[in-house]
C-alpha cells in the first residue's frame, strides 16, 4: 500500500499515531500491545527521509518518537483531552448520582442533561475549587 502526503501531512499523521498508541497503551504497564507500537515505530521510521529526523529516536533497533518530540507540545494536546474527558464523566456520574442512578431513559434524558450542563458550566468557572468529599 502506498499513501501519499505532503510533509505537513505526515506530520499531522505523526501526532495521531503517537497520540493514538497514548490512549491504547500509556495506562496498561506491561501489558502493552505491542501491535500499536510496531506501527508507531513504523511510522516515525519514515520521518528522516521526509525530513523529519528530530522526531525519531533509534532505541534497540526501533524508530521511536524522540524526547523532542515528545516535549515539543504533545503532552499538552493529551492534556487538554484527558481534562475534558475527566471533566465529562465526572458531571456525568455526579448527575447520574443525583438522580439516584435510575437508567437513562427518554423521559428523564432532558433532566440528566440538565443535570450534566451545569455541573460542566460550574468545572469551567471554579474547576475543582468548590469539590468537597465529606466521609
Amino acid at each position: 500500500m502506498n499513501i501519499e502526503l505532503t510533509n505537513k501531512e505526515f506530520r499531522r499523521l505523526l501526532d495521531l499515531v503517537y497520540i493514538g498508541n497514548w490512549i491504547l497503551n500509556s495506562t496498561r504497564g506491561d501489558d502493552r500491545i505491542p501491535d500499536y507500537d510496531d506501527v508507531e515505530s513504523r511510522v516515525f521510521s519514515y520521518a528522516p527521509a521526509a525530513g523529519m529526523g528530530v522526531v525519531t529516536e533509534y532505541r534497540d533497533g526501533a524508530a521511536l518518537p524522540s524526547e523532542k518530540f515528545e516535549n515539543g507540545g504533545i503532552y499538552e494536546a493529551i492534556a487538554d483531552y484527558e481534562d475534558t474527558v475527566f471533566f465529562e464523566i465526572l458531571a456525568e456520574e455526579l448527575a447520574r448520582r443525583d438522580m439516584g442512578f435510575e437508567p437513562v431513559s427518554p423521559e428523564n434524558m432532558g433532566e440528566l442533561t440538565n443535570r450534566i450542563d451545569e455541573y460542566i458550566e460550574e468545572f469551567e468557572e471554579n474547576g475543582m475549587d468548590h469539590i468537597v468529599l465529606e466521609k
